[in-house]
């Protein structure tokens, strides 16, 4: 049983609260409370000023925990699209890529996603749930508590049925909170004699029925791009996936159109990637409910251009940032870095960028009980080491946070 402890006081609580799902956002929106504390007992129970806090609660208050150093606290950062649960590793394809082979031209020379669909396929489940755990682990310490874990490297029911318990698995131990999604559609593998559309079809009546009854998702995902699938592939696709009662996400113009407009007719929760999307695409979203995430670390990776994030904010957007960890694109898996290089680049405020790793990145993976700081969400929460939230994007990641609460639990 979880103790009522009050924590702080804080130099500067951000809330994240009070912002617009969607458009712009300017620092002076940010909701900053100061010398603030929290009340909590898994949930957040009240906040506000510390000494108010102290006074108005002071005969049940079961455990203190006072903070004597400057600190910035905000919601637990939240990854909304990972690929933490593989096996192998992807250093040849990046030597490639610093040769001056393109992703394309590595993933026909059977590296890219095949390679490790190889090597996951050869790894044990408790392999796969142990490396999980340990990446969790690693992204635990640079402050995110919510992180969206893909398969995907699978590609037949067996396999892709494994990787799932795996992140399941993970999840019960794992101190982070782990939302698996299914991504059986990544590509079509390497030894599946047929179509990609047929594919997809074994994939919707052999893999997604078991997903579902074993309870080991609710959320189905497809790659839509140049050497994956075709827009038309993933309208079946996902409407065979929403049949089945799956929320719906799409891998979208990464590297070419056509992804955008499946996730806005079939409203799906998010559009990630969006490099390559027009200013067409961008008014498609915009009028629409569908999240965009940007996935920089994906275009650091490869050389490529960023997701065009302050066009998509100033259309009236929403905007969500990941960090897409995986062995191929996206090697460095540190969000808030990634985060703070895409600011600098796209000229996105400190709030739109905080908004993005937080309250919004909360609404992308469907969530309601976090990403804000406010009585009744989960006491997910981060401090760092300074009395100016403007330090952590300054630092570009290289700040880490000094303390993680879990459900109001220090970990």
């Amino acid at each position: 049983m979880q103790e009522l402890r009050l924590i702080g006081p804080f130099s500067q609580l951000l809330t994240m609260d009070h912002l617009p799902v969607k458009g712009p956002l300017d620092d002076d929106r940010l909701e900053i409370i100061t010398d603030a504390g929290i009340l909590v007992k898994g949930s957040i129970l009240d906040m506000g000023k510390f000494k108010d806090l102290l006074a108005r609660h002071y005969g049940s208050i079961e455990s203190l925990e006072e903070i004597e150093i400057p600190a910035v606290a905000l919601p637990g950062l939240i990854d909304a699209h990972t690929h933490i649960c593989w096996a192998g590793s992807r250093a040849g394809d990046y030597a490639m890529r610093l040769a001056g082979k393109t992703y394309l031209d590595i993933a026909k020379a059977g590296g890219g996603i095949w390679h490790t669909v190889t090597r996951t396929r050869e790894a044990s489940a408790a392999e796969l749930t142990d490396l999980t755990i340990m990446r969790a682990g690693q992204m635990l310490q640079r402050g995110v508590t919510t992180i969206e874990v893909k398969s995907g490297y699978g590609l037949n029911p067996e396999n892709e049925l494994k990787m799932l318990e795996s992140i399941q698995q993970a999840n019960e131990t794992a101190k982070a909170d782990l939302i698996s999604t299914c991504l059986a559609a990544h590509i079509k593998p390497g030894d599946f004699e047929g179509s990609s559309f047929s594919y997809l079809q074994h994939m919707v009546g052999d893999l997604l029925p078991l997903v579902k009854s074993r309870k080991l998702s609710h959320r189905v995902d497809i790659y839509v791009d140049e050497g994956a699938f075709t827009a038309d592939d993933a309208r079946y696709y996902l409407k065979e996936a929403k049949k089945i009662g799956f929320d719906i996400v799409v891998h979208a113009d990464q590297f070419s159109r056509g992804g955008v407009g499946v996730a806005v007719e079939l409203e799906a929760l998010s559009a990630d990637h969006l490099e390559a999307a027009t200013d067409e695409d961008i008014v498609l979203i915009a009028n629409s409910n569908v999240i965009p995430v940007a996935l920089p670390g994906a275009s650091l990776g490869l050389g490529v251009d960023f997701t065009p994030a302050r066009k998509l904010l100033d259309a009236g957007t929403s905007l969500a940032i990941a960090s897409d960890w995986n062995p191929g694109s996206a090697p460095m898996g540190n969000l808030l870095t990634a985060a703070s290089i895409l600011g600098i680049y796209e000229k996105l405020t400190m709030s739109e960028t905080l908004a993005a790793v937080t309250c919004r990145a909360a609404i992308a993976l469907g969530t309601k009980d976090r990403g804000i700081l406010k009585k009744d969400m989960l006491g997910d929460f981060i401090t760092f080491p300074c009395s100016d939230y403007r330090e952590i994007l300054y630092n570009q990641g290289s700040m880490l946070p000094d303390a993680v609460w879990k459900r109001g639990k220090r970990i």
